[in-house]
C-alpha cells in the first residue's frame, strides 16, 4: 500500500476544522449570547448584585462583610454577621470551620459565646449557633432572625432608637424559605443594616 499524503491530510483537515467551527461555537458565540441574554434580562443578578447607598455601591446582597469601628472591634450600632474565618474575602472562600472532632472546637464555641452575649447583653443559652460558627462559604450574608432579635435590644440604644422600631425593622427583613420549604427563615445583615440607617437618621 503505497504512502497518499492526500489521503492522510483529508481526515487531520476535516479535525481542525471541526476544533475551528467548535471554538468560534462554545468559545465565542455562546458566551457572548449568554451574557448579552443576562445583561439583558438579570442585569443587577448578572453583575453580582450588588447594593448602592447614596449614589455608591456599598455591598453585595450575595456576600457578606464585616460592620467594624475604626478600630476593628464589632461597631455596636450595627446588626452584626455571622464569623467568618476568612474576612468576607470572596477570593479565598472555603469554611476555616474546625471538625467535630477537633478537642479546640468547644473551646472556641464557648469562648465565641460568651463574646456575644456579653456584646449583646443576653444570656448565653439565647445565643444562636450561627452567632458562633461560620458558615461553609465563609462568605454568607444572612443571618437567622433569632441572630438579629438578640440584637436589637443593644442597636437601638447605640442609635437611639426604641427597641420596638428596631424589632419591626428586623421583622420586615426576614426573608422566607425558598420555595416555601427548603433551607431556614433568615435575614439580609446589608440589607437590614441599611434599613437601619435610615431610620437612625430619619
Amino acid at each position: 500500500m503505497s504512502f497518499n499524503p492526500r489521503v492522510m491530510a483529508r481526515p487531520l483537515w476535516a479535525a481542525l476544522r471541526a476544533l475551528l467551527v467548535l471554538t468560534l461555537v462554545t468559545g465565542v458565540i455562546y458566551p457572548a449570547v449568554i451574557t448579552g441574554v443576562a445583561q439583558a434580562a438579570f442585569s443587577g443578578k448578572a453583575n453580582g448584585s450588588m447594593v448602592e447607598a447614596d449614589g455608591r455601591e456599598v455591598g453585595s446582597e450575595l456576600i457578606g462583610q464585616t460592620w467594624n469601628d475604626a478600630d476593628g472591634d464589632p461597631d455596636p450600632r450595627w446588626f452584626q454577621p455571622r464569623p467568618s474565618h476568612s474576612g468576607y474575602d470572596p477570593g479565598a472562600t472555603g469554611s476555616g470551620q474546625l471538625g467535630a472532632s477537633d478537642p479546640t472546637l468547644v473551646e472556641t464555641v464557648a469562648e465565641a459565646r460568651r463574646q456575644v452575649a456579653t456584646f449583646n447583653g443576653v444570656r448565653e443559652d439565647e445565643v444562636p449557633p450561627d452567632a458562633v460558627t461560620g458558615s461553609g462559604s465563609a462568605v454568607d450574608p444572612h443571618i437567622s432572625p433569632e441572630y438579629a432579635a438578640i440584637q436589637t435590644h443593644r442597636v437601638a440604644e447605640a442609635n437611639d432608637l426604641s427597641a420596638d422600631e428596631v424589632a419591626g425593622l428586623v421583622e420586615d427583613h426576614i426573608e422566607g424559605r425558598d420555595l416555601g420549604f427548603l433551607g431556614n427563615e433568615r435575614v439580609n445583615v446589608l440589607a437590614l443594616n441599611l434599613a437601619l440607617r435610615e431610620l437612625a437618621q430619619g
